[in-house]
């Protein structure tokens, strides 16, 4: 196993020497790529391995990795899931959620085969290898800006639900004003007590019971969900009052009658809301390489196989959240799925635990997604310094510091992020993967014109399509004002 093992490696190693129609000018790069190869080999005894951007051998366990990756796809979009389904119906939404879940599983495959040919494991040093300094640039700027919108959401669910939490236990229907029901006097808790000495572990591979017991929140959240169903009557008699227009919409296009029967197909004004929504669930793709160096005994088909099944494990639970939720409330569903679980009982016990267990959930989300952004910051600023602990602890204080300030000092951060998405989302999932594939598998074990590459190139054209139509249901909401607001995206 372990020749076979060095011969693949050593026929890359003679592809990325061998290649460029210059070679003179390729000599450093060939050096360079000589030096990420040997880095990257599998764990020898007697071979010193030089010291990169990390300074640590692999050692997280199989399992643990699944737990990462599965806790970096799963955000807070699952509670806007059975809302997108409203929209689009069973079989549509079902058909959308299989084809979102396979490309993405696709990207993950163009991104380690390209991290395989050249030995390279950082997103950031694929862009350089592929692009040069400015693609290196690129992918480190689209990390950062992608997690630090999506640290953001994260904390903006904390200030929003976390002083609901504690006035329920307090027993009061209203907020009385306490420096403890300020939401942002609890980030800034919630950051320094929790947050910030989760993201000074030096791997991320540490994280993995953090993300488990996280997941095991979200499971919960999901037994909830199934629960409910059984237990809700449909129509909400009493509160058909406070449907949003979304609802009210939908009663007056079916009818009352079935008003509270599951739609197999359906379309109307919001259903192209919901396309971006399932993109962007499965967005995991900068903590993919990461997680892969971290992985023990790292070879592509484990970690592809930690990819798949991750994958699917959210899918199964993307798809059952979204069915009962749906099934619960039908047309009444809203964007947030426990604000319409409020409206039945405002003080209910299992929904006041199932918003504290997506509160923990969401909480031990952010040092996970921290993680690429200060692989990127390193790349730019210290590409070939050693690990240095005051740097690695400043770089998360400050990345923490300017997310609170934006969740503080922000106060309609949605639009500002929803652009931020509709742009770093298809370029990690779609756009980045698929132009490193065609520039980093040399020419002659893949030529231009190969299906593979044909593939990986269509697939970033797709990723382009994405992001224009996006941005388009962006600029139609800031056109039409606060008609579309009900969207969840």
């Amino acid at each position: 196993m372990d020749t076979t093992g060095k011969m693949g490696k050593t026929h890359k190693l003679t592809v990325i020497t061998g290649t460029g129609t210059t070679y003179h000018s390729k000599s450093f790069d060939g050096l360079d790529a000589l030096a990420e190869h040997e880095e990257f080999l599998p764990h020898k005894t007697g071979v010193k391995k030089e010291n990169h951007f990390t300074d640590f051998e692999g050692k997280t366990s199989f399992g643990m990795s699944i737990f990462n990756l599965s806790n970096a796809i799963m955000g807070s979009g699952i509670l806007g899931l059975a809302f997108a389904m409203s929209n689009t119906g069973i079989v549509l939404f079902l058909i959308l959620l299989i084809s979102i879940a396979i490309l993405s599983a696709y990207s993950i495959h163009l991104l380690l085969k390209s991290a395989g040919v050249v030995g390279i494991r950082a997103y950031e040093q694929l862009g350089n290898r592929a692009f040069g300094a400015p693609g290196k640039m690129l992918a480190a700027i689209i990390i950062t800006i992608h997690n630090i919108g999506a640290m953001s959401s994260y904390l903006f669910i904390v200030k929003s639900e976390l002083p609901l939490v504690i006035q329920s236990f307090l027993g009061k229907y209203e907020n009385t004003g306490e420096w403890f029901l300020n939401g942002n006097y609890l980030i800034m808790i919630v950051s320094v007590v929790i947050i910030l000495p989760l993201a000074m572990m030096k791997q991320l591979g540490y994280l993995g019971y953090t993300s488990g017991f996280s997941l095991s929140c979200m499971v919960f959240f999901l037994i909830s969900v199934i629960y409910k169903k059984f237990n809700i009557p449909c129509p909400l008699d009493e509160e058909k009052h406070n449907m949003t227009p979304f609802a009210h919409y939908n009663t007056a296009t079916n009818g009352t009658d079935d008003f509270c029967e599951a739609k197999l197909f359906t379309t109307n004004s919001q259903t192209a809301y919901t396309i971006p929504i399932l993109a962007f669930a499965f967005v995991c793709h900068p903590e993919v390489l990461p997680i892969y160096t971290e992985l023990r005994d790292a070879t592509k088909k484990r970690m592809q196989a930690v990819a798949n099944i991750s994958i699917l494990a959210m899918f199964v639970m993307y798809l059952i959240t979204a069915l009962f939720g749906y099934l619960t409330f039908y047309g009444a569903v809203e964007s947030e799925l426990l604000h319409t679980y409020s409206r039945v009982d405002t003080l209910d016990v299992l929904v006041l635990c199932v918003r504290l267990a997506v509160l923990v959930a969401v909480t031990l989300t952010v040092p996970v997604v921290l993680f690429p952004i200060r692989r990127a910051l390193l790349q730019i600023l210290f590409p070939a310094k050693p690990f240095n602990w005051l740097v690695h602890i400043v770089i998360a204080f400050c990345l923490i510091f300017v997310v609170n300030l934006l969740v503080i000092f922000v106060p309609s951060i949605r639009d500002i992020f929803g652009l931020i998405g509709a742009t770093s989302a298809p370029s990690l999932i779609f756009i980045l993967p698929g132009t490193f594939y065609v520039r980093i598998i040399p020419e002659d074990q893949e030529p231009f014109l190969s299906r593979p590459k044909i593939q990986a190139a269509c697939f970033a054209a797709l990723g382009f399509i994405f992001m224009i139509m996006s941005l388009s249901f962006i600029i139609i909401d800031w056109v039409t004002g606060e008609s579309r607001s009900g969207g969840g995206h």
